[in-house]
């Protein structure tokens, strides 16, 4: 068995405050025994006015959180999945950036955001993530964790199964989901997608998230869940920030892909014929 911690937050527009609340619950995390520990998208600012927003971007190497955070890692010999940090990509624009990082404090893998949120919702929100953010062009899985091989995602990729299918296919043991859902599309398809996304794969789901009503005045969904090769969700966080623990059992994943080997039985699917 091994022991993660995910963090259930309502990140604000201070980086400043966000920085003290990722180094408690990296604590936290270690005081309770979890070997690492999984953070929601845009962990250190979540703000949708834009121009203010602009006034705390940093590129990674002077970003604050970030640093702040490789330091308590590496102080609580945890490791961290921040599922996600706003910082400033070469080409001008923002990168939705999630970071790996060992218990040494070191960097081990970096993964953007692939699928960016362009959406008119009924309830007359209207988000275009694209406006400001680059979106990423690869597919991260980073070897050598405590929880084995960790495919890398972020919120919107939830809806595309065909990244899923490829972290899979390069044989991930978890997949992290790093998300800010909102309240709407959250109570409509947040447990369907994870847990269709956990048994089409095979494998466990990881997915840490914002909660509550924000600074910026939007709302998000929490539910922090994690759930397992089969579907079953062994961890909801509800409704309140706050750090929650998973005991995760590795071996789970070859007994359900043995009872159902679906990757093995997959096939190169061609082109539709129109009639």
């Amino acid at each position: 068995m091994t022991r993660i911690a995910l963090l259930q937050s309502t990140t604000g527009i201070d980086p400043a405050a966000s920085r003290g609340a990722l180094e408690q619950a990296i604590a936290a995390a270690a005081q309770g025994g979890a070997e690492m520990l999984f953070t929601p998208e845009m962990s250190g600012l979540l703000d949708r006015d834009s121009a203010r927003a602009a006034k705390s971007l940093r590129k990674e190497n002077e970003d604050e959180v970030l640093a702040a955070c490789r330091e308590a890692a590496r102080h609580h010999r945890i490791w961290l999945h921040l599922g996600s940090l706003a910082v400033l990509a070469e080409d001008g624009k923002v990168a939705n950036r999630g970071f790996v990082v060992d218990r040494e404090g070191e960097i081990r893998a970096r993964y953007d955001k692939l699928h960016l949120f362009d959406v008119d919702l009924p309830t007359g929100e209207s988000w275009r993530e694209s406006n400001v953010y680059s979106a990423g062009s690869g597919v991260v899985l980073v070897n050598g964790t405590p929880v084995g091989k960790l495919g890398l995602t972020i919120c919107y990729d939830l809806r595309f199964p065909g990244l899923f299918a490829r972290l899979a296919e390069a044989d991930a043991d978890i997949i992290a989901v790093p998300a800010a859902f909102t309240v709407p599309t959250g109570k409509a398809h947040w447990h369907i997608l994870l847990r269709a996304r956990a048994i089409e794969a095979g494998l466990f789901i990881v997915a840490a998230a914002q909660v509550g009503r924000h600074e910026d005045g939007r709302q998000t969904f929490g539910h922090s869940l994690v759930v397992d090769p089969w579907g079953e969700v062994i961890l909801d966080m509800g409704e309140e920030p706050g750090v929650g623990f998973a005991d995760i059992d590795l071996k789970r994943i070859s007994d359900v892909r043995g009872r159902i080997p679906a990757l093995h039985h997959r096939r190169p699917i061609p082109d539709a014929v129109i009639l």
